[in-house]
């Protein structure tokens, strides 16, 4: 059984540079994280060492994917002139490893129009499977009609967005996920609840807004099961009768929406998540780096899932190759 992860990070020396020139202080806890940490050579690796890891969790195939925040905290000059020379270096991972890597697009959102562009050029050209953007950028959710530009061109690609979450605004951080002291605050605001509240919140801003109704064949992929608000629906659903949207909330996760683990290797949220959006609606993903998985745990995780051999078979590979069957190239 084949075995895709769809949430599999790296950042380049490049990126780094423009973090440090932006943000001496590298103010954001998983910007620090991603230069300053253990799991900063992991991150810059894109050769043997990540081949490694993906071997020894089981993985076969990941997609590449710009770690947060990306490119989405500078601004829109700098964000421009990284974006291209970024996937031109996951492109180049690729075809050193054809087999092995495939890649998400990484886009200058606070250029929207150019960021539109560079994801038609990262799929029709460099063969990439869609793009991978943070809940924020600017300032701003990205549900905000400037950003439209890039729903368009991945709707009119038949490409996924993967929505990553990102650290919240700053004036959320301080009100809510502040006064313990590091690590304590950092983790709270990011990893272990602040940032899947956020990432949850922007997908139903984009909802609410009206996004799926005025691209109705766009695909985003959500991790970390849902980012909460897949636990949440049922209450979510007192939206319907208000938000004036052509469908119940609900049926947007269900038509528009793919879920993955991002790393969470829980079999619980994966009962859970299957009652909600079925099997067809489920990929898998490790959150490559940040998520230290024990040996063979990828693997073990869908092998021991209390699930059919078919629904195993959907989350591990034929879900995203249907999906991939369907990018116009």
């Amino acid at each position: 059984m084949k075995l895709f992860g769809l949430e599999e990070h790296f950042v380049t020396d490049d990126v780094v540079d423009a973090w440090k020139r932006h943000d001496p202080r590298l103010a954001a806890p998983m910007m620090k994280w991603a230069v300053a940490s253990d799991i900063t050579p992991a991150l810059l690796d894109l050769d043997d060492l990540r081949i490694a890891a993906m071997d020894d969790a089981g993985i076969d195939t990941a997609v590449l994917s710009l770690t947060t925040p990306g490119l989405q905290n500078l601004d829109a000059a700098q964000a421009v002139s990284l974006q291209a020379p970024t996937n031109d270096a996951v492109a180049a991972a690729v075809r050193r490893h054809p087999e092995r890597f495939q890649g998400f697009a990484a886009l200058a959102t606070s250029a929207p129009s150019a960021a539109a562009d560079e994801l038609r050029r990262a799929v029709t050209e460099l063969g990439f499977n869609g793009a991978l953007v943070n809940a924020n950028s600017g300032g701003k959710s990205l549900d905000a009609p400037e950003f439209w530009d890039v729903y368009e061109a991945a709707e009119d690609l038949r490409a996924p967005v993967y929505l990553h979450p990102s650290t919240p605004f700053p004036t959320v951080t301080d009100a809510y996920y502040r006064g313990f002291g590091d690590p304590v605050d950092s983790m709270l605001a990011t990893g272990a609840f602040g940032w899947h509240y956020d990432a949850g919140l922007t997908v139903l801003r984009m909802i609410v807004s009206g996004v799926f109704d005025r691209f109705p064949d766009l695909t985003v992929v959500l991790g970390h099961w849902g980012e909460v608000v897949l636990f949440y629906l049922d209450r979510v659903a007192a939206l319907d009768g208000i938000a004036g949207l052509r469908r119940p909330v609900a049926e947007y996760f269900r038509s528009n929406l793919f879920i993955t683990p991002g790393g969470i290797s829980s079999h619980r949220y994966l009962r859970w998540t299957l009652e909600v959006v079925g099997a067809e609606r489920v990929m898998y993903a490790s959150d490559y780096p940040f998520n230290r998985e024990r040996a063979g745990s990828a693997r073990r995780f869908l092998d021991t899932a209390p699930i059919s051999e078919a629904d195993r078979e959907r989350i591990a590979f034929r879900n995203w190759e249907r999906l991939v069957a369907g990018i116009r190239r």
